[in-house]
């Protein structure tokens, strides 16, 4: 599903260069669910955004579910996004203005889903990550666990092949984490997701497949999940 090959990133500050890649090959199989740890500035961040389609590599090369990223225009990235790629927050990144069941709706109405249709998957969603009683609440009217549920089923209401996590269990406390994780692994798993998880949370990491250790813009080292591990939080 994601294959990256050689791939680096160099960024330039004033007359230096800041190296946030370097060599970074490996190949991820549809269905998997990895995770990338690592110190902050290690590069984990910089690579799902490459990903992402939201920075480009200095080098190397992307190929997501067999295709080539190499010299897309942004149009192309953004159909990508539309059609393949869902991601996740920190932040949660969810518009204000809009309810619950608005913001779920939004990726359907890119995609050009209509209104039967949307309607149906938007309930769907809200019933998977438990918040049909919350359909019609604003984010500031959410917790933060609340909100990044309501991002989780938006980011997979289109229903993408490949899902993209970004710390989303930074902005809410061990309790609330471990059911978002839960919640992420149950909906992937059901829907034959691959996901690439980015925490600093060993315990987020404890429920992927295996977890890639990053340093320095490199990978360091591999490490399958335990059979048969619960991860404590």
């Amino acid at each position: 599903m994601v294959t990256l090959r050689h791939l680096c990133k160099t960024y330039a500050r004033g007359d230096a260069k800041v190296t946030a890649l370097q060599d970074v090959t490996l190949d991820i199989k549809y269905g998997e669910f990895c995770a990338f740890v690592g110190p902050s500035g290690c590069g984990k961040s910089t690579l799902l955004n490459l990903v992402a389609g939201l920075d480009m590599p200095t080098s190397g090369e992307i190929v997501l579910d067999g295709r080539s990223t190499t010299n897309l225009t942004s149009y192309e990235w953004t159909k990508i996004r539309r059609e393949t790629i869902g991601i996740v927050f920190q932040a949660f990144h969810l518009v204000h203005g809009l309810t619950a069941e608005e913001n779920i709706a939004l990726p359907l109405m890119l995609s050009g889903d209509e209104g039967r249709e949307i309607s149906t998957r938007v309930d769907e969603m809200l019933d998977r990550v438990g918040m049909t009683h919350r359909r019609r609440h604003r984010p500031a009217e959410l917790s933060g666990g609340e909100q990044q549920r309501i991002a989780i089923a938006r980011a997979l209401a289109h229903r993408p092949r490949l899902l993209l996590a970004d710390e989303p269990t930074g902005n809410i406390d061990s309790h609330q984490g471990a059911g978002i994780m839960a919640l992420i692994r149950d909906l992937a798993t059901s829907g034959g997701q691959t996901v690439l998880l980015v925490t600093h949370s060993s315990q987020a990491a404890q429920t992927c497949d295996y977890t890639w250790t990053m340093q320095d813009g490199r990978l360091v080292s591999r490490t399958p999940r335990e059979t048969g591990m619960v991860a404590a939080w």
